[in-house]
């Protein structure tokens, strides 16, 4: 029986994978002309879902014209390609088949067919925006900031994938840094996710992502940056608005957010507060053959979650060239979740079942996070001065009780059990400093910076064994990881541009 347990473990996770791997995702690919039939570099090329016209996945092409969107969801889209100056050129429905990539005809974009004698021009961004330090993602205006979370932003921007595990890669490199209005975030994992999870779209003004990301940034963003820019109104005088949103299927979701702002000639305040609530349901089917023996395991999962994000936030205009300002900002996130399996075991070829595995999980967490900001900016002819003083904090507790019952063909009687409780509470705390200073010099940009961080944690695991109804602590698998850091850093980036060689 012991060798039975140990092939159940060791294979589920595993199997797990495969599983959802097998599933299969596709791809486009294509290229475009202009009306002189020139290649045409960094035009915005948007997937679009054919059942709701919503936005799946957004791209662009590269100077010889080309591009490739990969891994999305199989089914039916259409595709929208935009350039400035020339009409929105859109594609007949069509169907991507898993697993394999749909080539798309030549596409040559037509001339404006006729002359205006009056144009009006109203200033609009472009949903997508090549710089040359970065790639912007214009989330505000668009069909993606209503009913959206920052989660699910982040599936739709170019060359960012998030995989079953909720893992964030950018042009395949794993080890991606999350910023939140150019500051890192300290959550990793599944902390990260959940985070991003409980942030409504219409909280973000726009996503840019860096994936080479230039001296000024920490080193640890070097396999890429993804910044996510928040809303600061411009507009004089006081406005607001009011989102609300939902989703039902098996489970519901609903989210809100509500937005404040005031603004004159020398203040700025301004606040928001967003709420979302949802539950999701997952079924699993998992036979396997493994050393002779038969897993035949089915198994439900149900998740709980609610969260609570608020900002607020005021500026001082000294003058037209010198702002100070203060920003605190807090997330708490409550999730509940619990999973089901049944496991029958017997030999391969054998109708008779050896034991039932029958297996649970229940886990409740809280995670909260609060950062606070104290600025000053100075913005003058040619050159700039922005200084930073940061305090982070991130806490979470998380218990679950794992119980996990073998037993014979009839289910009647208790072969072996085995019953765990964890608790993994984590405790962050984070100083930070930090002086950036750019100016114009031999017709380029030079910038000169220098930072301060502490970082403070403390992160526990307990793990302990129920014995006779008494939860007794394994001290070999049990830990308590404290350390603090101090990281001091520097940095001067010069950029220029320089005719094509």
């Amino acid at each position: 029986m012991k060798t039975k347990i140990t092939l159940l473990f060791v294979g589920l996770l595993g199997l797990c994978f495969n599983t959802y791997a097998q599933m299969g995702t596709a791809g486009i690919k294509g290229s475009v002309t202009d009306p002189e039939g020139a290649s045409v570099a960094f035009a915005n090329v948007i997937l679009n879902k054919s059942l709701d016209s919503t936005v799946a996945k957004v791209g662009y092409t590269d100077e010889a014209g080309k591009f490739v969107i990969q891994k999305v969801p199989a089914g039916p889209y259409w595709l929208t390609i935009s350039y400035v100056g020339v009409p929105d050129w859109n594609t007949e429905v069509f169907n991507l088949s898993p697993n394999k990539v749909y080539e798309l005809p030549p596409v040559q974009l037509k001339p404006v067919s006729e002359e205006l004698s009056q144009v009006t021009v109203t200033a609009q961004r472009p949903l997508l925006e090549v710089k040359p330090d970065k790639t912007v993602f214009n989330v505000d205006g668009s069909i993606n900031a209503v009913g959206n979370t920052a989660f699910e932003l982040l599936r739709k921007a170019p060359g960012v994938v998030i995989d079953n595990n909720e893992n964030v890669t950018m042009l395949g490199r794993n080890g991606v840094q999350i910023y939140i209005n150019g500051k890192p975030s300290p959550l990793q994992g599944a902390d990260l996710a959940n985070f991003l999870k409980s942030m409504n779209s219409t909280e973000i003004d726009a996503i840019e992502l860096i994936t080479n990301p230039s001296a000024k940034y920490d080193a640890a963003g070097n396999a890429g940056i993804i910044n996510i820019k928040l809303k600061k109104d411009k507009t004089l005088g006081a406005n607001g608005s009011l989102n609300v949103g939902g989703g039902v299927g098996q489970a519901s979701a609903y989210n809100a957010s509500v937005n404040g702002n005031y603004r004159d000639k020398k203040v700025n305040l301004f606040g928001s507060y967003g709420f979302n609530d949802g539950a999701g349901i997952n079924t699993q089917n998992i036979y396997r053959e493994q050393s002779g023996l038969v897993f035949d395991q089915i198994g439900t999962q149900n998740n709980y979650w609610v969260s609570h994000n608020v900002k607020l936030g005021a500026d001082y205009f000294l003058n037209e060239k010198n702002t100070i300002g203060f920003m605190a900002n807090g997330n708490i996130n409550n999730s509940e979740n619990s999973s089901f399996s049944r496991t029958p075991i017997s030999m391969i070829g054998s109708s008779v079942i050896d034991s039932v595995l029958v297996a649970e999980n229940i886990s409740t967490g809280t995670r909260s996070n609060y950062n606070y900001n104290l600025n000053y900016a100075y913005n003058g002819e040619g050159k700039s001065l922005n200084i930073d003083l940061d305090y982070g904090m991130f806490r979470r507790e998380n218990e679950a009780f794992q119980p996990n019952y073998y037993r014979d063909a009839t289910e009647e009687v208790l072969l072996q059990e085995r019953i765990n409780e964890i608790n993994t509470p984590t405790d962050i705390d984070i100083y930070t400093a930090k002086v950036d200073y750019e100016v114009d010099f031999m017709k380029g940009k030079l910038g000169l910076g220098a930072k301060s961080a502490i970082v403070r944690t403390d992160n526990t695991f307990e793990f302990f064994n129920v014995l006779g109804g008494s939860s007794v602590l394994n001290e070999t698998l049990s830990n308590q990881f404290e350390y603090t850091e101090n990281v001091n850093a520097a940095y001067a980036n010069f950029s220029r541009k320089v005719d094509k060689i």
